[in-house]
Order: structure tokens, then sequence, then C-alpha cells
């Protein structure tokens, strides 16, 4: 199943690529088009891992929060 942080890997750099033909075409060099159109990459990835940030035991996380109990049982009181 795709989530979301799989349909931001695939859009990176399709955003990438066609913000960069876009702007070619619109008339700007490409010297100017490629760091226009990293903006919009960097935005996605802010977004992804900031504004909508993974959390431990989330659908897309094989561990779940077994991963955290087992670490706290494994802990004794001396």
């Amino acid at each position: 199943m795709t989530d979301y942080y799989d349909i931001v890997l695939g859009l990176i750099p399709a955003s990438f690529a066609g913000l960069t033909a876009v702007f070619l075409f619109a008339g700007l060099s490409l010297s100017v088009s490629i760091p226009l159109a990293s903006v919009a990459a960097v935005a996605l990835i802010y977004h992804a891992l900031f504004v909508n940030a993974p959390v431990p035991g989330s659908a897309g996380d094989e561990r779940g929060q077994s991963g955290t109990e087992t670490a706290a049982s494994n802990v004794t009181a001396d």
C-alpha cells in the first residue's frame, strides 16, 4: 500500500524535473531554472520531515511499539 512518504519520494524528482522543464519553456535559463525547481523539492522534503513527521508505531513502521516495549522490559532495577 502506498502511503504519504512513498508519494513524497516519488514527487521529489518529478517536481524537480517537471518544474525545471516548465521554467525552461517559460524562457528562464537553465542556471536559474534548476535552483528555482529545487526550492519545491526542498519544500516537499521539509514537509515530510518536520510538518508531517513520521511517528514510531505508525502503519509504515514495521517495528511498531514492540521495539520500545522490549527495551523497557529488559531494564532491571538494582
